[in-house]
């Protein structure tokens, strides 16, 4: 299937898909080690490396939007889906991170409500995973507050949640 990942504007954000053009942004943003602490990238060392991030999802089967402040315009975080699996049991794996600045102000959760609508309206996912380190409590209330369910077992350290279609509609 093919899909058109379009703008999403909140009341204090807009999300756009990261393009090249962005590479400079994405370079201050993922240099800063408090956003790529529980990530599995390091922090970025040059502008070569932020634009290896955003080659990435350009390439991968999801979507990776920029999140920018509407007062500012500037780049504070990044939020999308990866690993888009099309066929039976339609799902996709969510990711996000947020500048340090703007750490509980309840700015991710803004972000990710539309996103989640649009992975089960538009990409017609069955169902949204995330895997979170046990350390990031941040990310863990985050996926709380949005419905996720926690499986119980660990997987390689990770905690895995997912968040079922008939779950998001109950919230």
């Amino acid at each position: 299937m093919s899909i058109i990942f379009p703008e999403i504007e909140t009341d204090r954000l807009k999300l756009a898909i990261l393009t090249l053009d962005d590479t400079e942004a994405v370079f201050r943003h993922f240099s800063d080690e408090n956003v790529t602490r529980f990530m599995d990238i390091s922090p970025c060392k040059d502008i070569d490396e932020a634009e290896e991030i955003i080659r990435f999802h350009i390439d991968d089967t999801g979507c990776r939007w920029g999140i920018f402040s509407k007062s500012d315009a500037q780049l504070i975080g990044t939020c999308g889906f990866h690993c888009w699996f099309q066929g039976e049991q339609p799902r996709a794996e969510i990711g996000f991170d947020l500048a340090r600045g703007y750490w509980g102000r309840g700015i991710m959760q803004e972000a990710l409500k539309p996103v989640i609508d649009f992975g089960f309206k538009e990409m017609s996912l069955d169902f949204i995973e995330a895997t979170v380190e046990q350390e990031n409590e941040k990310s863990i209330n985050l996926l709380r507050k949005l419905n996720f369910e926690r499986e119980t077992k660990l997987r390689d350290q990770l905690i895995y949640y997912f968040l079922f279609r008939e779950r998001w509609r109950l919230r």
